[in-house]
């Protein structure tokens, strides 16, 4: 899996080599045209990577997982059980630690 600084839409004004970052719409600059793909400065030149279907990065700024589906998609948590008829404590309490640690590993985001 790939770690990226941030998604964003513009290449930052200083990038060291081996950085890369995931190009969000409208992208501007270098960038232009290449939404969707992952950056990476490589010997003060940008390079661009076409993700495929499955293709899984982690966004360090986000603190997220993403993974491309025809487009980017990150998993989110979702609400934590309350209500209902029957109340189970002891689900409830392992259902929202599971949250919680796919939250901590930045699988689900929310």
């Amino acid at each position: 899996m790939r770690t990226v600084k941030a998604s964003q839409s513009a290449p930052p004004a200083a990038a060291a080599d081996g950085e890369s970052y995931r190009i969000k719409a409208p992208a501007s600059g270098a960038w232009t045209g290449r939404e969707d793909r992952v950056a990476v400065r490589i010997a003060g030149d940008w390079h661009f990577i076409e993700p495929v279907q499955g293709t899984a990065l982690f966004d360090q700024a986000a603190e997220a997982v993403m993974v491309f589906r025809s487009g980017w998609k990150v998993a989110l948590a979702p609400p934590l059980p309350s209500g209902g008829t029957i109340v189970d404590a002891e689900a409830r309490t392992a259902i929202s630690a599971l949250i919680a640690a796919l939250k901590a590993l930045g699988i689900l985001t929310g």
